[in-house]
């Protein structure tokens, strides 16, 4: 049921040297997933972008219970709540706060996926 002929989803197996490293030792948290998909809703036409994102919003709801709950990185967009970028981080979203509020304690690197400093004073 695509909306256009050039809108597609990618599926890219993850689980070669990704899960060969500990899930603590990078900021990525899903070191044991076995694949990674990508829905691309596409048309040149902006006259066809509300029902393009339609579908991909429906498609990305309709196999969400079926995912590990987070996603990587740099395939969410920068209008995603803050309660999905934790759950990109998953584990080490605490870890990676407390290094933010160490380095960068007034946010000042805060564009695209945003992790927000810890609580607290800056170490």
């Amino acid at each position: 049921n695509l909306p256009t002929a050039l809108s597609t989803m990618h599926l890219y197996p993850v689980n070669a040297a990704a899960a060969r490293v500990s899930e603590d030792a990078t900021a990525w948290g899903y070191r044991e997933a076995v694949w990674s998909g990508v829905i691309a809703g596409i048309d040149p036409d902006p006259a066809n972008a509300d029902v393009v994102r339609q579908w991909a919003r429906e498609y990305w709801h309709d196999l969400h219970p079926y995912s590990m709950g987070g996603a990587y990185v740099n395939y969410i967009g920068e209008d995603e709540h803050q309660d999905r970028v934790r759950a990109t981080y998953r584990h080490n979203y605490d870890r990676l706060a407390e290094v933010k509020r160490k380095y960068d304690p007034d946010n000042l690197f805060h564009a695209n996926q945003n992790i927000r400093p810890a609580v607290g004073e800056a170490a």
